[in-house]
């Protein structure tokens, strides 16, 4: 072997070396992705139109891997990505990860699943076990806080005479990463109709219109990361795309008149008390991801809730309480990533 030849070598091992140190970096900083992760390879392809004389929607993949430069069809079953016309149909979910396929699934959150808030509200967490974080009415609590990522709620409520606790349902949330905010809120809503959209979209601070026709999204992105806020109807119901953050099925709903009368709510008349119901997908949990949620997600964590009580109650409200919804301080808050937080003074709730 000549001295050019030896040269071209050394050089190769050291690139090759510098890569393996930068991926145990990155495997050595904790991530936890085996626990309701996002692969966000799954949605890396190009739209592509029916084939002729078909219907089914397809995509031509992109990601790395044994699915690169392969095209997936839509079934029969489900031949869009996003249909709207109906609130029972499944859309086509496009998985351009290591599965490589394509399936039905509902666009709506699925209040039984793992990293659901749905109701007053109940939780499901990362490990499967569901329990109840009362809040408190008015209050803000971090639901997840790590180190890329954190997610406040607002809480609304009422304690009718005679409780000692209030009825809490959540409201507002805030999503904050990199610099930004993402707000996802519920409207007060009088008295309920299905056809007028109460769902309130912010992105750092200014209000955003989700278009109903055409693609029905509204996405932006920097140099970091892309976001996505696509209708999965044509009122109050979206699924948002953080890109290698998190995916949330997000959807606005009141208390109705049965439900009050069931559970004793005693709700005034004229306010339909609408709230979210949300069920959160994540990418890149550290080992140490804090929040009401989000600590549900460590790895070999053991849940403090009683099994098999009707009610299992989940504490730590001084733990996660925030100053407001904006805030990325807490008892266990672990986000630091965010400067001053932005002026909101409308539309999101009357605090």
């Amino acid at each position: 072997m000549d001295r050019k030849q030896l040269y071209f070598l050394v050089a190769f091992l050291l690139v090759f070396i510098s890569i393996e140190f930068t991926v145990a970096q990155g495997q050595g900083k904790g991530k936890n992705t085996t626990k309701g992760a996002y692969d966000a390879a799954s949605t890396n392809y190009r739209f592509l139109q029916p084939a002729k004389g078909k219907t089914q929607e397809r995509a031509y993949c992109l990601a790395r891997g044994q699915c690169t430069s392969k095209t997936l069809e839509c079934p029969a079953e489900c031949p869009e990505r996003k249909p709207k016309q109906n609130k029972k149909v499944k859309g086509c979910f496009i998985d351009c990860s290591s599965k490589c396929e394509t399936t039905c699934k509902f666009r709506k959150p699925k209040c039984d699943g793992y990293g659901s808030v749905c109701y007053d509200p109940r939780f499901v967490g990362g490990d499967g076990v569901m329990f109840y974080f009362h809040g408190a009415n008015g209050g803000d609590f971090a639901l997840v806080s790590d180190d890329d990522l954190q997610i406040n709620a607002h809480f609304i409520g009422t304690r009718p005479e005679g409780r000692t606790r209030d009825f809490t349902w959540v409201q507002a949330l805030s999503v904050m990463f990199d610099s930004h905010t993402l707000v996802l809120a519920a409207k007060r809503i009088s008295h309920w109709d299905d056809s007028v959209d109460a769902l309130i979209v912010r992105w750092d601070g200014r209000t955003v219109e989700v278009p109903v026709d055409g693609e029905a999204e509204w996405r932006t992105s920097d140099e970091r990361r892309e976001v996505v806020v696509e209708r999965t109807d044509e009122t109050n119901s979206v699924r948002v795309t953080v890109a290698g953050l998190v995916v949330m099925d997000v959807k606005v709903t009141p208390i109705g008149a049965e439900e009050n009368r069931v559970h004793n709510y005693r709700l005034p008349s004229d306010d339909a008390f609408a709230h979210l119901e949300t069920q959160f997908k994540f990418a890149g949990l550290t080992d140490l991801v804090e929040g009401v949620l989000g600590k549900t997600y460590r790895p070999n964590y053991v849940s403090p809730v009683k099994i098999g009580v009707p009610m299992p109650v989940m504490g730590g409200e001084d733990k996660y309480r925030t100053p407001s919804l904006f805030s990325q301080l807490c008892g266990a808050c672990r986000f630091r990533g965010l400067p001053a937080a932005p002026a909101i003074t409308n539309g999101v709730a009357q605090y």
